[in-house]
């Protein structure tokens, strides 16, 4: 489950700026304080991925906009400027749901066209944030798909999945489901700081062994691995550790990116918490989105001993041997100074 060059160029069928979107109406309620849902309607439910993105799959589902995780580093934030909506705040506290996304899913998956192909859900916003509580969309995406014999994947860090694991179960009867689990830092205090509206470490290795009992057999994204605050020997060690402990048995690790408007929200952020990375952060990522080839490298060769002192087979990622390569062919190439080689513990 290769998810590495996840792109900002899938569209996800709502059409740009809410007025446009086929909204229906906007809400807000009192268990979701400051939030604001915008109810929409959408006209298409699958969305293909561009050729080129070097995915496992060819199609995703992506039931709502914005999140409620508002994890600083989200590369899905920029997606909320095509709606009229920052990058920042907004996608934390605009929530677009399509409402109904499962009847249009069934009738587009019924078309003799459709060929059955794999669909990934998680690729852009999370399907089991918290509103999915509110709205329970994924009960009808998941029999849409199980229904017309189309074999589907999940990737989350929401423990809302458990809720839906005997459907998941029986899904799995006719077509192959495959689970994913984000979880790249096992510190709750970290896990406060930059994904606040998460799910607590310790929720989501509950969440993986709930599903290891239910028959699964749940991969772990080590994603996104923050540069010297989350990539320390003792954090991942204690980390592979954990997931392991819970029962999976598989694991991609990928250095965290700062594409467009994500970047200037994430040093926002780094700049009033950790003010003495800045200057690492400007060299780190100085000539583009993503690490240069060198810390790839170093962290592959930390993170390859580890997961084979835990049993855990690479899943792909930071620790694989094309780390030279970045997505986009090339990349930053300034190298790490030797006091960055050696990450400092944890700065929370």
């Amino acid at each position: 489950m290769r998810w590495i060059e996840q792109t900002l160029d899938v569209d996800d069928g709502a059409l740009p700026g809410l007025g446009r979107a086929g909204l229906v109406r906007t809400v807000a309620t009192p268990e979701f304080e400051g939030v604001t849902f915008h109810e929409v309607l959408c006209k298409s439910a699958l969305s293909k991925v561009p050729e080129g993105a070097r995915l496992p799959f060819r199609w995703t589902v992506n039931p709502m906009r914005g999140c409620l995780h508002q994890c600083r580093y989200c590369f899905a934030r920029p997606t909320h400027e095509y709606l009229d909506l920052d990058a920042g705040e907004d996608f934390d506290t605009q929530i677009v749901v399509k409402m109904n996304i499962a009847a249009v899913l069934r009738r587009e998956l019924a078309r003799r066209s459709w060929r059955g192909e794999p669909v990934a859900l998680g690729t852009n916003t999370d399907p089991y944030q918290r509103a999915e509580g509110r709205y329970r969309l994924m009960p009808g995406i998941i029999r849409a798909l199980s229904g017309s014999g189309t074999p589907f994947s999940i990737l989350t860090k929401g423990t809302l999945l458990r809720r839906d694991l005997p459907l998941l179960t029986a899904a799995s009867e006719r077509v192959d489901v495959s689970l994913a689990v984000s979880l790249a830092m096992l510190d709750p205090s970290v896990q406060k700081a930059v994904e606040p509206g998460t799910p607590s470490p310790a929720a989501r290795l509950e969440l993986i062994r709930a599903a290891c009992a239910a028959g699964f057999t749940p991969h772990v994204m080590v994603a996104p691995v923050i540069p010297y605050i989350t990539d320390g020997q003792r954090e991942l060690d204690a980390l592979f550790a954990a997931v392991a402990e819970a029962g999976a048995r598989s694991v991609t690790v990928i250095p965290m990116h700062l594409r467009g408007s994500t970047r200037g929200w994430f040093m926002e952020w780094l700049a009033r918490e950790h003010p003495k990375l800045v200057g690492r952060y400007r060299r780190l990522y100085g000539r583009g989105a993503y690490v240069p080839v060198e810390y790839k490298i170093w962290l592959r060769e930390r993170v390859t001993p580890l997961l084979d002192k835990h049993g855990l087979v690479n899943g792909g990622g930071a620790s694989e041997g094309d780390a030279g390569a970045g997505p986009r062919g090339g990349g930053p190439t300034a190298v790490p100074g030797d006091a960055d080689r050696e990450p400092q513990p944890m700065l929370f």
